[in-house]
């Protein structure tokens, strides 16, 4: 009795420690898990919110590095402003002069620092950040939340999508875990984790900032870069500062769910709207990055716009949904596969064409050769089509075409046109100089409330192709009822002018 009474107490010792130990380490916050095992991501979610972006802290913060870059440009260093003569000496005969006797003008080199952050994805030291942070560069140098420093190589970059692979030498670095962009929700809790000013303040432990999805789908097109398509981009609310490029965009399980990559603020700093580009696009690029290749998009050679309430009644659709082909481009797949500048894209491969960054996202995607079912809209019927998806060429600028100069119209429906001159494409910034041009626009007219403006560059009038201001004055000679206009930025219907 006495010694069952004696193991009964050791058992109920053992049951009130256990109970001990957890009320202490529930009051202490020791984590049930090594938080900062980085290869499995943390389902934190029922923590609270302020723990929960501690823990993340915690288990990517090891991860994220600092990038230093360093280029060297070379600039002629003008000889002539060590003899400043002034009065007529200043001449391209004196200029010419000096150079010819000192010889060819000097190079100096300059050198621009650049800051941005990463991510590291593989502990072999692979680092996944934004391209323009480390795409000019000659000289990378990572630094780790631990401080060390290592020197970085590029091992793949691509312009377009804004992304770039480096690579530091070692291994077992800690590596973050990343997750799925396609599952996140506005409103989702998210954090934003980089190294902003970190080089400035000599700290090499990236900040933490949290926040929400504030939208999904965002495009910034080309503003910031001819080269860069900014189609697709999650936006939050997380401060996302300079210095925060490249860094990683978190949710509550320590997953990577998009890399930072752009703030729009009128002044250069934090204003509430940051950007990040989806991680499951990097995903599908980052394999051949790391191997060095080349990144390549699917094309499908179509200029395209979304549809207003004017074109989608006009086009006899129920809502707003599709594309409008606005031009064909010659040789292209849309070609080849009949496709023509007035049909409504709305599905391909049964995937919904809902908008033109849909559409751009759906191709690009597809790799070149791959042949796709296109269902469309011509002429106010159904159709379908087979195309042949090909590969994004480099270039896509068209050579330009002269027209001849011939005096504008009169006015029609409010709009007056007359031949694109080089001083008229200088003026308004045309590059292309088939159509004609409106030069004049007349306040609440027909063409005003179109949306038409004075510099649009008319291509066609009802599927007329207009090629000169005599083509255009023919086709308007006998038109009446709505009219569809196709210009350089896409289709306008311009309504029938009331009877008077």
């Amino acid at each position: 009795m006495r010694k069952r009474t004696k193991i009964t107490f050791i058992i109920s010792g053992i049951c009130v420690g256990i109970i001990i130990g957890l009320v202490v380490a529930a009051r202490f916050d020791f984590p049930g898990h090594p938080i900062g095992a980085l290869d499995t991501a943390y389902d934190i979610s029922g923590a609270s919110f302020e723990h929960s972006v501690e823990a993340v802290a915690r288990a990517v913060g090891p991860a994220v590095v600092s990038i230093s870059t360093e280029r060297t440009e070379k600039k002629l260093v003008p000889r002539m402003r060590r003899y400043n003569f002034g009065g007529p000496f200043e001449d391209d005969f004196f200029r010419k002069f000096f150079e010819d006797f000192f010889g060819e003008l000097p190079e100096r080199k300059y050198k621009q620092s650049g800051l941005g952050s990463g991510v590291l994805i593989d502990k072999q030291g692979y680092i996944l950040t934004n391209e323009h942070v480390v795409g000019e560069a000659d000289k990378i140098t990572v630094t780790l939340p631990d401080a060390r420093e290592f020197k970085a190589e590029v091992k793949g970059k691509d312009k377009r999508s804004d992304l770039a692979v480096i690579k530091i030498q070692g291994a077992d670095f800690p590596a973050a875990k990343l997750g799925d962009s396609d599952s996140l929700s506005i409103g989702q809790w998210v954090v934003a984790i980089g190294n902003p000013f970190g080089f400035a303040l000599h700290n090499p432990e990236p900040t933490v900032t949290s926040g929400v999805v504030s939208a999904l789908h965002r495009s910034l097109g080309r503003i910031t870069s001819g080269d860069r398509d900014y189609g697709d981009l999650i936006q939050t609310d997380a401060a996302i500062n300079p210095g925060n490029s490249g860094g990683p965009l978190v949710n509550l399980k320590g997953e990577v769910v998009g890399i930072n990559v752009a703030i729009f603020s009128t002044s250069g700093g934090y204003q509430g709207i940051g950007f990040a580009v989806p991680i499951n696009s990097a995903k599908r690029i980052v394999s051949n990055l790391i191997e060095g290749k080349k990144i390549v998009y699917g094309w499908l050679g179509v200029t395209v716009q979304g549809l207003d309430e004017k074109l989608a009644d006009y086009f006899g659709l129920p809502e707003k949904k599709g594309v409008l082909v606005a031009k064909v481009l010659a040789d292209s797949p849309a070609q080849k596969s009949g496709i023509k500048e007035g049909d409504v894209l709305l599905k391909l491969d049964n995937l919904e064409i809902n908008n033109v960054n849909a559409l751009l996202k759906i191709v690009g995607n597809i790799e070149a050769g791959r042949k796709v079912r296109l269902e469309l809209i011509r002429d106010k019927k159904p159709i379908t089509l087979n195309a042949e998806i090909g590969a994004r060429p480099e270039n896509l600028e068209e050579l330009d075409e002269s027209g001849l100069e011939e005096e504008p119209s009169d006015y029609w429906r409010g709009l007056r046109v007359t031949e694109i001159t080089p001083e008229l494409a200088k003026r308004f910034g045309v590059s292309k100089q088939e159509g004609v041009i409106v030069v004049e626009l007349k306040p609440e007219s027909e063409a005003d409330e179109a949306g038409l403006i004075q510099g649009d560059v008319i291509l066609e009038i009802n599927k007329n192709y207009i090629d000169s201001v005599s083509t255009y004055k023919n086709t308007i000679k006998e038109l009446s009822g709505d009219v569809l206009v196709r210009t350089a930025r896409g289709f306008f219907v311009l309504k029938e002018p009331p009877v008077k």
